[in-house]
């Protein structure tokens, strides 16, 4: 993968994200994975012996505290799976050379949930089976989460979602939860970001194929309009558009301060190239699915003015712990970790830390800590699991300087009460 050119790499992934809500993208195509529960492949590779760090299947000793992770490292969604493979790995690394836990070494075994909900069912069901696992980890696709979740419910054994933002999937069960933000968490920052920008005119451009799209533009106007600002046209677009110029056309005299588009990078690309091409002004504010170089490829010097998005966290924060993150994926690897990867490193953590509380690896006392966890320091910011089971944490808000995304701020649960 890291040989290829960017534009390929991503135009692999706008194929790619069919599955996910976390990186959002287009209802998926139809599973066709086994239903039978089959042995797979044994998870005897290590990273030391591995060639593909990210198609690792075992991290940390055979005799370790065992950890379940399922990602999709084959298959049209490896890119992603790849990506949280590598850092969940490096995090074992970490808490292995640190000690482990409770003086006991962490063992991840990673399963291939191949992008398909059937094989991600089986996948968990022989990590909780077989390996007999205490706590599960995965997946970024709200889809394969949601598949599996009923399981680990039924099982009694927890499962943490590093990257799965539908807000449903946590209300699977009192044994499932996130350590991301919720697809409505996110819809809050923006109308939050955008009334503290001092915006008072917005128009929602929203994807009206997309349940994304969809729920985080009810939860901008809701949460902008309580705020002061007004929406003055609520307006909807097709999944793979590419001319937008008659409902630009359209927006343009009602001069707004704001054009809020919560939708995937192409099409967030396109809008922009075409607004700015008919002397739109306005700042258009996004969300996590603009997390990508597409955005620049398509709309190029249009980002660098007035463009904005909500994610999960910026490489060029200058908190310790992002700034440790980044150096030792870079130095493991070579290559600088996204955000999904930041969200599957402090999933391990949370999970390595409610272990250590709860001394013990009993899935019960496992998930009771989960519940438990309170002002966690991670990467992606600090982090509570609230009553729901959900991450209450912080966003960054990123916009672009000569062409690169850069820090704009960052927006705290606080600020949501304001």
């Amino acid at each position: 993968m890291d040989r290829l050119p960017a534009i390929v790499r991503w135009s692999l992934a706008v194929t790619s994200l069919t599955l996910l809500v976390g990186c959002p993208a287009p209802p998926p195509p139809a599973d066709t994975g086994s239903g039978a529960a089959t042995p797979g492949p044994t998870a005897t590779t290590t990273p030391a012996e591995s060639s593909n760090p990210g198609a690792t299947r075992q991290w940390g000793p055979a005799d370790g505290i065992p950890i379940g992770g399922y990602m999709s490292l084959t298959d049209a969604y490896a890119s992603f799976g790849i990506s949280s493979n590598k850092a969940m790995g490096l995090a074992i690394e970490e808490i292995n050379a640190a000690g482990g836990v409770n003086g006991k070494p962490l063992t991840l075994y990673m399963e291939d949930a191949e992008s398909k909900q059937e094989v991600a069912k089986n996948a968990v069901r022989r990590l909780m089976d077989t390996r007999k696992v205490c706590v599960v980890v995965g997946e970024v696709a709200s889809s394969l989460s949601l598949a599996v979740a009923p399981d680990c419910q039924a099982a009694g054994v927890p499962m943490v979602s590093p990257s799965s933002t539908n807000p449903t999937l946590t209300q699977k069960g009192d044994y499932i939860f996130r350590t991301c933000f919720t697809d409505d968490q996110q819809g809050a920052y923006v109308a939050t970001f955008a009334l503290q920008k001092g915006y008072k005119n917005g128009v929602l451009l929203r994807d009206i194929n997309s349940d994304y799209s969809k729920g985080q533009s009810k939860v901008i106007h809701e949460r902008f309009t309580a705020g002061g600002g007004k929406i003055v046209a609520d307006e909807g677009y097709e999944q793979k558009q590419q001319d937008f110029n008659a409902v630009l056309t359209k927006i343009k005299p009602l001069n707004p301060d704001v054009i809020f588009v919560p939708g995937y990078y192409t099409e967030a690309g396109l809008i922009l190239k075409q607004a700015r091409e008919l002397g739109i002004k306005a700042a258009f504010v996004g969300a996590d699915g603009w997390d990508s170089p597409v955005v620049q490829e398509i709309a190029g010097d249009q980002v660098n003015t007035g463009v904005y998005f909500v994610n999960h966290y910026s490489k060029s924060e200058e908190r310790p712990k992002v700034k440790e993150f980044v150096a030792s994926f870079r130095a493991k690897y070579n290559e600088d970790p996204d955000a999904l990867a930041a969200c599957a490193y402090d999933a391990i953590y949370v999970v390595a830390d409610a272990i250590k509380r709860a001394g013990s690896t009993e899935p019960k006392a496992v998930r009771d800590a989960i519940a438990a966890t309170k002002d966690f320091d991670g990467v992606t910011g600090v982090i509570t699991i609230d009553a729901q089971r959900n991450a209450s944490k912080p966003c960054v808000v990123l916009t672009f300087k000569d062409g690169q995304q850069a820090l704009e701020t960052t927006l705290t649960p606080a600020d949501l009460k304001s």
